[in-house]
């Protein structure tokens, strides 16, 4: 009986019907053999059909109509949105007067003097050097026009982001309602938002700050959420038992205790509003986007470099700057006699400069480096475009890319039926998440097909997809090899700086002179962009790894390759997921971009919608791009399942 009893108690070896994706896949593949019959009877073509589309073109052109008409005579134009557009126009304004007052010499000092009260010597130097290099290259005036649109832009940024960010983060209900509100503004194309801008506000500052708000502002939000909701519990219920109302634990605990979070979100919020700089010069911003967009006009590449290169240093400058003040939070720094030191010091170099005559950057001091970039480039198209021995030119590796990655893929895309794309898509984000994941994945996808531009958006996929496995190929390999050596990673770092602040339309030119026109070089301009995110988070995925797991491995004889392959990857797979989908979204911000040099797409129908004053075409086209950044988030980022643990 013994002998029975210890048998019955045996537990079951697993079989693979246990297994919680095979158990997916089957319930799959069963609605799959029912669905698929009924589906290629009733549409048997393969594109969206016909009859499952909306037409949106008629309200949306009514609605642009309407805005034209009214602009000059309603009340809501003229006693709010034109009171904004007064307000914003005055604080530009201001700020660029008070920055033309001060001087080069006195804003050189200022931004010294900042630095060094925040991170030290060396970042004021850099500071410092990174404002003369902007006068020396001739961008004085540019680069103080811009720093007045970005300080305006970046304090509105930060005022609605903290609003949004203080409501999700103290309301569970206002966090599910804002969540799709912040993913549809960080992911729809700002060329898509730019013309119902411009058809309120018109072409101008008032306009470029407000596409640079709707753009900068859900970093501030998100941030500003998480870090009221990761307020330690104990020191909140420390405060509420002092007898503290709702408004005094906000103001005495949760923000005190949410600086660094929020510090961050202004610093995110910086480095997004600048690199919305030369987007925002094409209604009326000026400045170093201004510059840049008529060179690129002129395929003047050299004066491009010249007024790119101070949007990356003022980039990193900020970038810096923030990121030591986010960091040195609780530490004992300097005492706030310092920072009057610091202001006497600012104001007497300002003041001397004004009474020496320095206020603007002297003309004989400014360097051309116009002329030699531009032999650089011809040189490197006369040379790589073609005829090189053996490996081909550029233009070759371009037409192959084409040939052999980006055609099969989008003819194989478009061959599918529509409905088996669907449930490849459920499929996938079933398999990773749970069914919420998928029904939000298909319904993105589906959407798509309602508005009408099914094959447009699956050419834009295509394009996407050999986008992100070259930016992740190329990026896990150069992660893991910064990961483990100190000294690449420091020669990486500034790289990766230039990559991740320099305006896209800047390296578009290079691009396309090396690669031609067409979706190769939108590819190549959607690798550039989207490979330092992918490579930072990699690094830090595997330098984060549990030091005493690696101790153990070491101890066990195991090889440098086998800790990698057997320790590391596995143990840095949500960092590698994450990598994985940032790469994703910020491939899919490049498809306007693309649009410009031949991709294309989606992209194309953005940027000529904005070109055409189409609403419909252009707000359509970046619905689909949203609907698409939607689908591949849920497809390529895990969702975490809450389970729950039974007792025996």
């Amino acid at each position: 009986m013994a002998t029975i009893t210890a048998t019955a108690r045996k537990p079951a070896p697993p079989g693979i019907l246990t297994h919680r994706a095979v158990r997916k896949l089957l319930i799959l593949a069963l609605a799959a053999a029912i669905l698929a019959p009924i589906a290629a009877t009733q549409w048997s073509g393969a594109t969206w059909p016909s009859a499952l589309t909306v037409d949106v073109s008629e309200p949306l052109g009514k609605a642009s109509d309407w805005i034209i008409d009214n602009r000059d005579t309603h009340p809501l134009f003229l006693y709010f949105f034109g009171h904004v557009s007064n307000i914003v126009v005055i604080a530009v304004r201001a700020v660029y007067l008070a920055l033309l007052a001060v001087g080069w010499a006195g804003v050189t000092a200022i931004g010294a003097l900042v630095a060094w009260r925040v991170a030290g010597v060396r970042l004021a130097a850099g500071t410092a050097a990174a404002f003369l290099a902007c006068g020396l290259l001739g961008m004085w005036v540019p680069t103080m026009q811009t720093l007045a649109l970005m300080v305006v832009a970046v304090l509105a940024s930060v005022a609605v982001g903290a609003l949004l960010g203080l409501a999700a983060g103290l309301s569970d209900r206002m966090d599910r309602v804002l969540r799709p509100v912040l993913d549809t503004m960080q992911v729809l194309p700002a060329f898509a938002y730019l013309l119902p801008v411009v058809l309120v506000f018109g072409i101008g500052v008032p306009a470029a700050v407000l596409a640079t708000v709707v753009y900068a502002a859900p970093p501030m939000a998100r941030l500003t959420s998480l870090g009221l909701r990761g307020a330690d519990r104990e020191v909140l219920e420390a405060v509420e038992s002092l007898g503290t109302t709702a408004r005094q634990r906000l103001l005495t605990a949760r923000i005190p205790l949410a600086r660094k979070e929020l510090l961050l979100g202004v610093n995110q919020t910086i480095m997004m509003a600048l690199s919305m700089a030369v987007i925002a010069s094409v209604i009326g911003a000026g400045g170093l986007g201004d510059r840049v967009y008529q060179a690129l006009a002129s395929v003047d590449v050299g004066a491009a470099l010249a007024a790119g290169i101070p949007i990356v240093l003022l980039a990193v400058v900020l970038d810096r700057v923030t990121g030591a003040a986010g960091e040195r939070l609780g530490e004992s720094g300097k005492s706030p006699v310092t920072w009057l030191y610091a202001l006497v010091v600012a104001a007497a170099v300002a003041l001397a400069g004004r009474l020496a005559g320095f206020l603007d950057w002297p003309d004989g001091w400014d360097l051309n480096i116009a002329e030699p970039v531009n032999r650089a480039v011809d040189w490197m198209t006369a040379h790589l475009y073609s005829g090189v021995p053996v490996v081909g030119g550029t233009a070759d590796w371009a037409a192959h890319f084409t040939s052999w990655v980006l055609n099969p893929l989008r003819e194989g895309l478009q061959w599918l039926p529509w409905w088996s794309v669907l449930l490849i898509v459920a499929a996938l984000a079933w398999l990773i998440g749970t069914w919420r994941t998928a029904l939000t994945a298909v319904l993105a996808m589906a959407a798509i097909g309602v508005l009408g531009v099914w094959n447009p958006s699956l050419d834009t996929l295509s394009q996407v997809l050999a986008a992100v496995a070259v930016t992740l190929v190329v990026g896990f390999a150069t992660g893991i090899a910064a990961a483990r050596s100190d000294r690449f990673e420091r020669l990486l770092r500034p790289v990766l700086d230039v990559f991740q602040t320099m305006p896209q339309f800047v390296y578009l030119i290079p691009v396309v002179a090396l690669f031609g026109v067409g979706r190769a070089p939108a590819v190549a301009a959607a690798v550039v962009y989207a490979l330092p995110a992918v490579v930072r988070i990699t690094a830090q995925g595997l330098r984060q790894v549990d030091p005493a797991a690696m101790e153990s491995a070491r101890s066990l004889g195991a090889t440098s390759g086998q800790q990698l392959r057997q320790v590391q990857l596995p143990l840095a797979r949500p960092a590698l997921l994450l990598a994985a989908n940032q790469g994703v979204v910020l491939v899919l911000a490049v498809v306007i971009i693309g649009g410009l040099v031949g991709g294309g797409a989606l992209g194309y129908q953005v940027v000529f919608g904005l070109a055409q004053g189409d609403l419909a075409t252009g707000l359509v086209a970046g619905a689909a791009i949203v609907c698409l950044g939607l689908m591949l988030d849920r497809v390529t980022q895990p969702t975490e399942r809450r389970t729950t643990q039974k007792g025996a």
